[in-house]
């Protein structure tokens, strides 16, 4: 019995050091994705206040910055649940 306990533990410990992993990329991404909000805001209200062609392409290809940066946020959180279910379940295993 003793060889399945190392096994599962060597599996906890690198789900360990992926929840890591994940973690700094979810704070990584939401950090990003504040700034990008941020000038999309700028963006917008420049678009609005002055109508220039430009401006208005700003603010489009803002919004979809911000977009796909909600999306890879959304990514990392479900890859984050994931492990952590799969955590859950190695623990439980072993009491």
């Amino acid at each position: 019995m003793l060889v399945p306990v190392r096994r599962t533990e060597r599996r906890l410990f690198k789900l360990n050091e992926e929840l890591a992993r994940l973690r700094r990329e979810e704070e990584l991404t939401r950090d990003e994705l504040q700034m990008h909000a941020h000038l999309n805001d700028d963006y917008q209200r420049d678009a609005i206040v002055s109508d220039a062609p430009a401006d208005r392409f700003d603010a489009r290809q803002s919004g979809k910055d911000v977009a796909r940066l909600q999306g890879a946020l959304a990514d990392v959180r479900s890859r984050i649940d994931r492990v952590e279910r799969q955590r859950a379940d190695l623990l439980a295993k072993l009491d």
